[in-house]
């Protein structure tokens, strides 16, 4: 155990976030922050994930199950014996009830779609166990294997206005409304108008909602182009 993990604050979580998309693991760690965890860090890659794990010794890891070179589950593996105190949360597209056992068997012990609502997942992180399988309510609704069908299954892609993407775009580099207006030369008022029409078309609450939603629909690049 590190001196790191000795000298932590008594009632907040450390938790690292893995995922290859630099903007969602940069959004969701200032969102779990926000809600009272300790972000000690995110990873990019499997190995990256678990070096710091090793390092950190973190009470939470948050795992992107799909990556390249090494998928999460075999990180998620490689973290149990690593950090076995750790619990290993796997983020996902796939709804399909196998993905909840394979997770399971490889030691992890949350399972939270990645398109759910970020509420719903900070519950869950809030509440996860060593020693359990916790799966996110909206895993199942709705349909038990909607997101595990390549693009052909994926959700209707919404029409965006040029500006509407240009928005987009800005929101998936991780920018705040205010830069966005000053970067596209618009009012914030009017910024605020297109995030908002931007919500109600991905169907989402937040900024990270957004990225996340738009990234699984191919509204954004992936990570290397941006």
């Amino acid at each position: 155990m590190t001196l790191a993990h000795l000298e932590r604050p008594t009632d907040l979580a450390r938790v690292l976030v893995v995922d290859d998309h630099r903007t969602f693991a940069e959004l969701l760690s200032g969102a779990l922050a926000s809600a009272g965890m300790d972000a000690i860090g995110t990873a990019s890659s499997a190995a990256q994930a678990v070096a710091m794990a090793q390092d950190l010794q973190p009470d939470i890891v948050v795992m992107d199950i799909e990556m390249p070179r090494q998928d999460g589950l075999a990180a998620t593996r490689r973290i149990r014996e690593v950090a076995p105190n750790a619990v290993v949360a796997v983020v996902t597209a796939h709804r399909d009830p196998d993905w909840v056992v394979r997770a399971a068997q490889a030691g992890a012990s949350a399972f939270i779609p990645k398109d759910g609502s970020l509420a719903e997942m900070i519950d869950v992180l809030s509440r996860v166990q060593p020693g359990q399988m916790l799966v996110a309510p909206s895993t199942f609704a709705g349909g038990g294997n909607r997101s595990s069908a390549p693009a052909g299954g994926r959700a209707p892609v919404p029409q965006l206005t040029r500006r509407e993407q240009e928005v987009l775009d800005c929101l998936g580099r991780g920018m705040q409304v205010k830069a966005i207006a000053r970067v596209l030369g618009i009012t914030l008022e009017t910024c605020r108008g297109y995030v908002k029409s931007l919500h109600a078309k991905l169907g989402v609450r937040s900024q990270l909602e957004a990225v996340v939603k738009a990234q699984q629909l191919g509204l954004l690049g992936a990570p290397d182009e941006r």
